[in-house]
């Protein structure tokens, strides 16, 4: 039997899985749309995150927002988990917030942003390999179970072990493995032959990460604010006075309506709603009750919001940063084989990636990781060999702050 490999970041990767697949939430709405077509029940306990493919306009949980943030808007019935449906925008979208198996596997093996579920393979990156025969006997812990594109267009899958059980004799006994599928992250215990069983079902391939830097490359999790395992693993305190449409903790696009509801869930009794930016008091709102004020905010900086109670009391804070971030394209647009360069401006936060895919090849995407250097500039340059399919294509500048990540799109086409 094959020598296990380096186990330090595997277990490593065991715990970040399991911070989003054992997370326990119970919706106090019944409009949060799964991507069963239907609904998360109100009142029912569900565990693990929800499955989303939120990158057209929602939050990867973990990447974009913090676990605590989607945990604070399932407590507000009036969230965007309640009144946003993505469904429609992509195939596999549903929630405002959630994952998708990608974005699950990648934030487990400490990437800054996530790789989609086709390109993880030794044909893609490096520092990793195809594990031969793949079966219970020969599997590790932090493995990838990869399942191909289902033809004609369909999509592909990821999955990690997180588990393997063994007699005295050391005989494989059980697989554990986590993975995002609908409706929730979910973790499934396989006996070895029904793992083996598994594997052949569309001809699985076992993926072995052999050296985790090499694999990531520049996008590890350590370079970036964001994922914050810390953050994700501890456990939060909901407001139970006030929450925004997108829970706490959470950033705003300048300009961007931001929805405070008022809901003093225990009824202490509410008097005013105070919103402040930094230590300055920005606005003093009287109230009568319960109810849902509405704001929007030209000025960049970290905002808290809290009530003060009837009793004279102060609620606990909402948290929550107003954030400016936008760029161009070069006038000449994009061109096959050439490089160019975006110009951006941001405020209250840092641009740190520019995400390229293609419309016509779900095998083009590309991470441009931008330095100290390209921020001090406005400036980053994207690489010739990038765009080399013709086109559309969608650019996606993203930044992040301490309470996040917003993105900004523009789409383009490359021609000959």
């Amino acid at each position: 039997m094959e020598k296990p490999t380096s186990t330090a970041w595997r277990y490593k990767a065991v715990e970040y899985a399991r911070i989003m697949s054992e997370v326990t939430w119970t919706p106090v709405a019944g409009t949060m749309p799964n991507r069963n077509g239907k609904y998360f029940e109100k009142g029912t306990a569900y565990t693990g995150v929800p499955y989303s493919s939120v990158k057209s306009v929602g939050r990867y949980i973990g990447f974009d927002i913090f676990l605590k943030t989607f945990l604070a808007a399932v407590e507000n019935p009036l969230s965007v988990l309640y009144t946003e449906d993505l469904a429609g925008e992509l195939a596999n979208a549903a929630a405002y917030y959630g994952k998708v198996c990608s974005s699950y596997t990648s934030y487990a093996l400490q990437c800054g942003i996530w790789y989609v579920s086709r390109l993880y393979g030794p044909d893609y990156r490096a520092g990793i390999r195809l594990v031969s025969p793949p079966s219970a006997r020969t599997a590790e812990v932090g493995d990838i179970i990869f399942t191909p594109p289902a033809p004609p267009s369909g999509g592909s899958h990821v999955e990690i072990i997180t588990g393997i059980t063994r007699a005295p004799d050391g005989t494989v006994m059980h697989v554990r493995i986590d993975e995002s599928s609908p409706p929730t992250t979910k973790t499934t215990i396989r006996s070895a032959a029904e793992f083996n069983a598994h594997l052949a079902v569309r001809d699985k391939e076992l993926y072995r990460i052999t050296d985790l830097n090499t694999w990531r490359g520049d996008n590890r999790a350590e370079s970036f604010l964001f994922p914050n395992y810390e953050e994700d693993s501890a456990t939060p305190t909901i407001n139970r006075v006030l929450l925004l449409d997108r829970g706490d903790w959470v950033p705003y696009h300048k300009h961007q309506p931001v929805e405070f509801n008022v809901m003093d869930r225990d009824g202490q009794g509410v008097k005013t709603l105070v919103i402040k930016r930094g230590d300055a008091v920005v606005e003093q709102i009287g109230l009568d009750g319960p109810g849902v004020i509405k704001r929007s905010f030209s000025v960049c900086g970290d905002y808290t919001a809290h009530c003060v109670m009837k009793d004279g009391s102060l609620s606990q804070a909402c948290e929550f940063c107003v954030c400016d971030l936008d760029f161009g394209m070069p006038a000449k647009g994009a061109r096959l084989g050439q490089p160019f360069e975006i110009s951006f401006n941001s405020a209250n936060m840092d641009v740190i990636i520019a995400y390229l895919n293609s419309g016509v090849n779900s095998y083009a995407h590309y991470n441009v990781f931008v330095s100290e250097e390209d921020r001090r500039n406005g400036t980053v340059a994207i690489p010739a060999e990038i765009v080399w399919e013709p086109g559309d294509w969608q650019i996606w500048l993203i930044g992040e702050n301490r309470y996040g990540r917003l993105k900004k799109r523009r789409d383009f086409t490359a021609v000959e």
